[in-house]
């Protein structure tokens, strides 16, 4: 493992209505193993070099300690949103693990992201959080099928280990659901693709999913995408290059009819899909009032 300097850890989000609500972002490792295809972190305006090699912030625990100390108002601490938390390292460092304890004896919230069961793990930390603060995982399942789940996220746990993760934490009282994002158009932008991700999250017991219906490109992450669309999917590199050109975001041509799918089947089932409902929904039970300090 190499361990890289950080000067802090537990940062603002600035947008934190955007996303889920939650007030802080923490990644404690840099670069991830998934191999997932589509992944924006590789893009270079985030400066991550080697991104499928894993490195570690030095003196990750104390930052954390620190950072949380010196934080004036109290709020939901996200993981995962640059590096997966879970990652191959994980199960022995558990540094998550560690950094979720901090966040339990300071009284703060989590949120974390991931494709891994490995998050099942640590099911009794949050526990302890939910007692004082919410807590929400949110899995990534782009696709139900666990052959394709391979192809294009070929060092993660297949899908059908996720939504049984996604299970054991509902039924433990996590507050739990589904990402289901990206969808990639021309592979996985289909009805039954959308449909049957819908099921596994209602089957699994998720709360909700937020969807969208498209993936991001830009830079040196779209030559990555394009690079392993040959080699996995011959032909559809043509396909985006025809469709969107150079555009950042590249919805699927199916959207709006995808989307209205979607929904009718999330209504089905009682899942959540819009963010504002799924943070009213992971807040109902807790409210949090700014500390000001004399």
């Amino acid at each position: 493992m190499e361990y890289i300097k950080a000067k802090t850890i537990v940062t603002k989000n600035k947008k934190p209505d955007y996303w889920f609500g939650h007030e802080y972002n923490m990644n404690i490792y840099k670069g991830c193993n998934h191999g997932c295809i589509y992944c924006d972190s590789r893009s270079s305006c985030y400066g991550v070099i080697d991104f499928d090699t894993i490195r570690a912030k030095e003196n990750a625990l104390e930052i954390i300690r620190d950072d949380l100390r010196r934080k004036v108002m109290k709020g939901v601490v996200c993981s995962g949103a640059m590096s997966d938390p879970y990652n191959i390292f994980e199960k022995d460092l558990k540094l998550t693990r560690n950094a979720l304890e901090l966040i339990n004896a300071y009284h703060f919230g989590a949120g974390l992201i991931t494709k891994s069961d490995l998050v099942t793990r640590d099911t009794d930390i949050l526990l302890d959080i939910k007692e004082h603060a919410p807590v929400m995982v949110k899995t990534t399942i782009t696709t139900y099928d666990d052959t394709l789940s391979r192809k294009i996220e070929p060092n993660a746990p297949v899908s059908s280990k996720r939504a049984a993760a996604i299970k054991e934490l509902s039924k433990a009282g996590i507050f739990c659901g589904v990402l289901m994002t990206p969808i990639l158009p021309f592979i996985e932008d289909t009805q039954k693709n959308i449909e049957s991700i819908v099921e596994i999250a209602a089957e699994s017991g998720a709360k909700f999913i937020y969807a969208q219906m498209g993936v991001t490109l830009r830079g040196n992450q779209q030559q990555w995408y394009y690079d392993k669309l040959d080699s996995l999917f011959p032909g559809i590199r043509n396909e985006y290059i025809m469709q969107y050109g150079d555009k950042y975001y590249c919805n699927s041509p199916h959207t709006r009819r995808l989307l209205k799918i979607f929904r009718e089947k999330c209504d089905k089932y009682g899942l959540l899909y819009s963010m504002a409902d799924i943070i009213r929904a992971s807040r109902r039970d807790y409210e949090f009032k700014q500390m000001t300090l004399f």
